[in-house]
């Protein structure tokens, strides 16, 4: 059997260095990688690229990162809630790739299956597509977008196993099956790693073969965004 557990999150992220290029699953602040994310913070690596659906919020998430100006660019689809993220984008402090969030979705999947690139629809004659090859397609016009290169995919999921099994849970599943494997290597976090074997095969979202490195994670805040309640009465 083949072993993909490794002892904690500091073995997970052997090799990472600065200006590498980072995938991190999650949206909002679901599912995101946090341990890694710590790590990431600890080691201090500079010049990194980020693609991720947003950059978390100032104190959490990716948004520790842009605290200590780590990132150098960031590739999303949604500013979101972080303040530091607008300020650095405005002031030209960070380089800053929006793309609509279905082809920052199909990026991700094209790396992971191998297609070096596709045609979408999206984004055709906006500021999206300028310098991108455009091709009609039955009338209708197509951007030509690449599959992305990334160094690390760093992805959260609820269990997995020794093999790199993984499964996800409610909306934490978001991006992160489209980054397990579409990067040179793929680091899982789980909340639970359970033996080879305990996870029923038909409730596996993502089989082991896209994932190279696995750990179990250590505290979990599982933070909520934007808390919304109804007023009594």
């Amino acid at each position: 059997m083949i072993n993909k557990r490794v002892k904690d999150v500091k073995e997970a992220l052997k090799g990472v260095t600065d200006n590498m290029t980072f995938m991190l699953g999650g949206f909002g602040l679901s599912g995101i990688p946090e341990n890694a994310i710590a790590e990431l913070v600890a080691l201090n690596v500079k010049g990194v690229t980020c693609i991720s659906n947003n950059a978390g919020v100032d104190d959490f998430g990716l948004g520790l990162l842009l605290q200590k100006h780590q990132i150098k660019k960031m590739i999303s689809s949604y500013v979101g809630e972080n303040d530091e993220f607008e300020r650095q984008m405005l002031s030209g402090e960070l380089d800053v790739e929006l793309i609509p969030q279905g082809t920052l979705a199909e990026r991700c999947r094209a790396a992971q299956s191998g297609f070096p690139a596709f045609y979408t629809p999206a984004g055709y004659g906006t500021e999206v597509a300028e310098g991108k090859e455009t091709r009609d397609f039955n009338g209708k016009m197509y951007v030509l977008e690449k599959a992305f290169d990334a160094d690390f995919s760093f992805v959260k999921a609820w269990k997995g196993d020794a093999a790199g099994n993984l499964v996800f849970k409610g909306t934490a599943r978001n991006f992160n099956p489209n980054m397990c494997g579409a990067a040179k290597i793929t680091v899982a976090e789980v909340e639970e790693l359970v033996p080879v074997g305990s996870l029923d095969a038909n409730q596996i979202h993502i089989p082991g073969i896209f994932v190279q490195r696995i750990f179990q994670g250590e505290v979990y805040e599982k933070r909520i965004e934007q808390r919304t309640v109804r007023q009594r009465g």
